[in-house]
């Protein structure tokens, strides 16, 4: 028999939360189709981004710069250490086989004393303290055993010190590779903007840098300043013949260079050394404040942490190696992207 009850309405409760949920909808389709589309970053507007991006990737450069000098130099050091540990092993082996002859000889005159016994032990240290043996040993002996022990303690210090240089050069490492993933993280972030960017925007930006390079190099060559030495003008020499260089984070030259790459390369082929960081070279010589006072082959440093460097060239220009996707290059102090902070006379 079919029932013939009602079909059970919904809940008021039900139909308010429906309601609402519908009007909602509506709500949002309205506002999304009254939406302006949401517009496209302007050409400019992605080279802000993208110099700031740069910038930040250049600051975390020096740091890898500077964690990379340091591993290289505690890799050396270790070396070393290693290397003079080695020998100190064999000259204790050597001291020790004399003792053994020594006593050998003792015992084939004649007899040995027991205490003879001790001389080979590996703890003479132990057989020192024995104030009342040491009657019953012979001047030569004591000296001989005087010379282990004194070995001994050097060779524990040289392993102690490389032990502490080898728990540095891991924090080094790891700390290199840290840099190195921020280095990489902010170029691709960078080139990801870039590809946003049409053909002809592209061109553009280009085109833009290199008339303000070819202004630059205008007025550089149009200055009449003196270099700050003789090694100054050879060091900016250096650095002219490699302007169309690429740029490459890390780099020393001579086919690629970053910024303080370029500097401390320079300043070798005048046979000069210089640090190789940013940051060291600001005590590589005089600082000059003062912009009107600054001489061609003078280094120039830029931001508040001091993370740039270039090659004074007169008129208020440099050569510097700025960024990656650009080369070796003049530009005005003007459009580095901060602050002049000081000149360093080498």
């Amino acid at each position: 028999m079919a029932s013939h009850r009602r079909p059970k309405q919904p809940s008021r409760a039900r139909v308010t939360v429906l309601t609402t949920a519908a009007a909602a909808a509506v709500a949002l389709s309205s506002q999304a189709a009254n939406a302006a589309p949401s517009e496209k970053p302007s050409k400019d507007e992605v080279k802000a981004k993208v110099d700031k991006l740069y910038q930040q990737a250049e600051q975390a450069t020096e740091k890898y710069n500077g964690a990379k000098e340091k591993q290289e130099k505690l890799q050396k050091e270790i070396s070393t250490i290693q290397d003079d540990v080695a020998r100190g092993q064999q000259e204790l082996n050597e001291l020790r086989d004399g003792l053994g002859s020594m006593a050998s000889a003792q015992y084939r005159s004649g007899g040995i004393d027991p205490s003879v016994q001790l001389f080979l032990s590996s703890d003479p240290d132990d057989y020192l303290d024995k104030a009342s043996t040491l009657d019953q040993l012979s001047t030569q002996q004591v000296d001989a055993l005087k010379e282990i022990q004194e070995k001994q303690r050097e060779l524990a210090q040289q392993r102690s010190e490389a032990s502490e240089k080898l728990k540095d050069l891991a924090s080094t490492r790891t700390e290199l590779g840290k840099k190195k993933k921020e280095v990489q993280g902010k170029l691709a972030a960078a080139q990801k903007l870039l590809n946003s960017l049409t053909a002809e925007e592209k061109a553009q930006l280009a085109e833009e840098q290199n008339r303000a390079t070819r202004t630059s190099e205008r007025e550089a060559l149009s200055a009449n300043v003196p270099a700050g030495s003789g090694r100054a003008a050879a060091a900016f020499a250096a650095a002219q013949s490699k302007l169309g260089t690429p740029y490459v984070y890390g780099a020393t030259g001579p086919s690629s260079f970053d910024c303080s790459g370029l500097t401390s390369w320079a300043y070798a082929q005048a046979g000069v050394g210089i640090p190789r960081t940013s940051e060291a070279q600001t005590g590589a010589g005089t600082r000059i404040y003062s912009v009107s006072q600054l001489k061609v082959g003078d280094l120039v440093f830029f931001f508040n942490d001091l993370h740039h460097v270039g090659l004074y060239a007169g008129n208020g220009q440099i050569i510097h190696a700025p960024r990656t996707g650009t080369v070796v290059r003049y530009e005005s102090m003007n459009t580095i992207g901060g602050p002049f902070m000081f000149g360093v006379r080498v």
